[in-house]
């Protein structure tokens, strides 16, 4: 099992001291009470809620007992009132730096080709510097390396944000979110799910392929892109942004993930490593359609509500990931690691 996190602020802090220890009963003393203090002022101190390391990392905790994918937290904290109200209150300022930061310019009618046209005009590649084609041409090992540390936080747990709104939905976008989220997770063949076939790909790199080894060597804006998933997925009130940012990542994924192919085979690794990115190639270019016109067009002209959120997802994950993917390239260009300043020397083969 990998290693407790270390806390990066006082609020952190707390929940780390908290969550490994088993919630206390009912009619037992609180020692909770605390915890929405601490994240009152953790807020109150920091300018970009996004890049910040303790609400980040705080929130990937408060997520991480909904997923049980860190066996450290301890499960019987998942529904307590008090971890409950801490969590909204980060999600409120969290999503409210988003909203500002991704508004959709020139929203389409609440019609299934309308938004699907809108989407993949959105979602088109640009010109400019690109994170998948510096690693196809210019990365080096160690810079492949960290490139798997940094998509691990997602990347192991693949899929499972986005399968929260599948309750949630139904006709033909709920059916077009189980075709998508079926290939996913196989096909119904568990070494097929595309988690384990990034396992693979972490072990052929010689890196730790256990969910959360890595968490403590990410930045605050890593943790930022898999919380937003989390925040879509586990609030039903977000259930259009949630399949407005599957529609935007399944509609990026195949091109990029050609390049990252290439670029690890540049640099001699095997199938072993590759195969994950060649099998995006081919299923994303289908998910893409799926996506946006079975999924989100769909659930658009069947819910035009849903609409301004469905862009709103879509935007905030482009936004997300041009973050992320900036901050990966800035680092490298500057000949620096993109991994924290903390962190251990995880790379090194």
């Amino acid at each position: 099992m990998p290693a407790r996190v270390r806390p990066r602020g006082p609020l952190s802090a707390s929940l780390c001291a908290l969550l490994h220890r088993r919630c206390p009963p009912p009619e037992a003393p609180q020692r909770t009470g605390h915890l929405l203090d601490a994240a009152k002022k953790a807020l109150a101190a920091t300018g970009n809620v996004v890049e910040d390391d303790d609400l980040q990392l705080s929130l990937f905790l408060l997520y991480g007992l909904m997923y049980g994918s860190l066996p450290w937290l301890d499960a019987s904290w998942e529904w307590h009132p008090d971890l409950i109200a801490t969590r909204a209150l980060l999600e409120r300022a969290f999503e409210a730096q988003m909203r500002s930061a991704a508004t959709a310019e020139d929203p389409p009618r609440a019609d299934r080709e309308a938004v699907a046209a809108w989407l993949f005009a959105a979602t088109a590649p640009t010109p400019g510097p690109d994170l998948a084609r510096f690693v196809a041409r210019s990365a080096s090992r160690d810079q492949a390396r960290e490139f798997l540390i940094q998509r691990s936080i997602y990347t192991l747990r693949e899929a499972d944000p986005h399968s929260w709104a599948i309750p949630r939905l139904t006709g033909r976008s709920k059916a077009a979110l189980i075709e998508i989220q079926s290939d996913e997770y196989g096909g119904g063949d568990s070494e097929r799910m595309h988690a384990a076939i990034f396992a693979r790909t972490m072990r052929g790199a010689e890196l730790d392929d256990r969910y959360g080894a890595y968490v403590d060597d990410v930045p605050a804006i890593t943790l930022a892109s898999q919380n937003l998933m989390s925040m879509f997925g586990l609030n039903r009130r977000l259930l259009g942004a949630t399949v407005g940012h599957l529609a935007a990542l399944e509609m990026t994924s195949s091109l990029p993930n050609r390049l990252y192919g290439d670029g690890f085979r540049r640099l001699g690794f095997g199938v072993d490593v590759t195969a994950y990115f060649d099998e995006h190639v081919e299923a994303d270019a289908v998910h893409e359609q799926i996506a946006g016109r079975d999924l989100a067009g769909a659930l658009a002209q069947d819910e035009p509500a849903l609409l301004e959120d469905i862009l709103f997802g879509a935007v905030a994950g482009l936004r997300m990931d041009g973050w992320v993917g900036d901050r990966l390239l800035h680092a490298w260009q500057e000949g620096r690691t993109s991994l924290r300043p903390t962190s251990r020397e995880t790379i090194r083969a």
